[in-house]
């Protein structure tokens, strides 16, 4: 290919993502608006409410959990059970001590051994799910805490909405470059790729997003699709449960959890490493819709600021610099609406999406070479 046919191809391929770019950003633009966000309410939630901790090695996080759940307010019938999955660390022993001897409060123990076909997390959501009583199910990660009037007011947004499962999305703590750069994504991804509205009715499995971290749902509703058994051997068990609960007629989706809660989900790169190679390798689908997924992200993201700095064509250069700037622009939208940091975090995006990118391939590695563990345990 000569050098004009290729200066061509380059100024396409291009104004191709640098436009993509500009149209997802609007769409985060929107979505930021439409965005289901809780709200403070006057009135107590009458309803028995549920909330569920898996808990395996949580002994720096459990406690301050436990503590904050159980000063909720706004809920008149709250129980909150923690089930030690085998943990080989304080973890139940914290969990007791934060609760100081409340009476909502609840210990289950687990066990090392999981039965045949079932992974540790959703094993200990359906352990949690069977003694609960409430008509509320809320499961709460081990590295979250929320807000006091966090959960109330989120479980009355769920009603108010006819919604059978809302995930209010905690705002992300981070740590370190890695963690700063990446972490970010999670709700950078849903409010620029995903239509929330039309996804909360959706059938389409991949109009789906949940969250683990904090996940509220209808007790019936619940059981109706089986609860985590449905999803038993899924490692993306969260997203799973949405899509089923929507498969089955029901309908909800990720809402605002900016002022609900807050999660640092990783206090080294080598854990956020080891968490995203756990389960990116599943989240497209298979290797060639990764493949497509990760090819789309470059081409709208990496591309246009490459070219912005090295093309040789003026025209060229300030299409790149156009989508350079659509892609910092809406990044900076999902950092302001869901408490992130904006600068200089949003300019150093295309490095994000090449991290990303670097993170999929390190997680279908290790699921080809059977490396990927979690908590101690071996995923098949």
């Amino acid at each position: 290919m000569d050098r004009t046919r290729l200066g061509q191809v380059a100024r396409a391929a291009t104004m191709t993502g640098s436009l993509m770019a500009v149209a997802a950003t609007a769409h985060s633009a929107y979505n930021a608006r439409v965005l289901r966000t809780p709200s403070p309410r006057s009135e107590a939630v009458t309803e028995t409410i549920s909330v569920l901790i898996p808990a395996r090695n949580e002994a720096d996080n459990i406690g301050a959990c436990v503590a904050a759940v159980l000063k909720s307010t706004g809920i008149t019938d709250l129980e909150v059970i923690v089930l030690n999955d085998g943990s080989t660390d304080r973890t139940a022993e914290l969990a007791i001590q934060a609760a100081h001897g409340d009476p909502r409060f609840q210990l289950l123990d687990g066990q090392e051994e999981l039965p045949d076909g079932w992974l540790g997390k959703a094993w200990a959501c359906n352990r949690l799910a069977h003694v609960a009583r409430g008509s509320v199910l809320v499961f709460v990660d081990a590295d979250v805490v929320v807000a006091a009037d966090g959960i109330a007011n989120s479980v009355a947004l769920m009603r108010e909405c006819d919604l059978a499962v809302a995930c209010p999305y905690p705002m992300q703590q981070t740590t370190g470059p890695l963690t700063r750069i990446v972490q970010p994504l999670l709700q950078w991804s849903w409010l620029t790729l995903l239509p929330l509205r039309l996804a909360e009715t959706s059938k389409q499995p991949s109009l789906t997003a949940g969250n683990g971290q904090l996940l509220i749902i209808d007790a019936d509703e619940y059981a109706s699709i089986g609860g985590h058994e449905s999803v038993r051997d899924t490692v993306l068990e969260d997203v799973a449960l949405v899509r089923n609960i929507k498969s089955a007629g029901g309908r909800g989706g990720v809402v605002d959890g900016t002022d609900v809660a807050r999660c640092q989900m990783y206090a080294t790169s080598g854990d956020l490493i080891d968490g995203y190679s756990k389960s990116l390798w599943t989240a497209f689908g298979s290797p060639a819709g990764s493949i497509g997924a990760v090819a789309m992200l470059n081409l709208m993201y990496v591309l246009p600021p490459v070219a912005a700095l090295t093309s040789r064509s003026t025209a060229t250069r300030l299409w790149g610099a156009l989508g350079y700037a659509a892609g910092v622009t809406g990044r900076a939208i999902a950092a302001e609406r869901t408490g992130g940091r904006t600068v200089p975090d949003a300019f150093a995006h295309p490095v994000s999406i090449m991290a990303f990118s670097a993170l999929v391939g390190e997680s279908w590695r290790r699921h080809r070479n059977g490396t990927i563990s979690w908590r101690g345990r071996g995923l098949p």
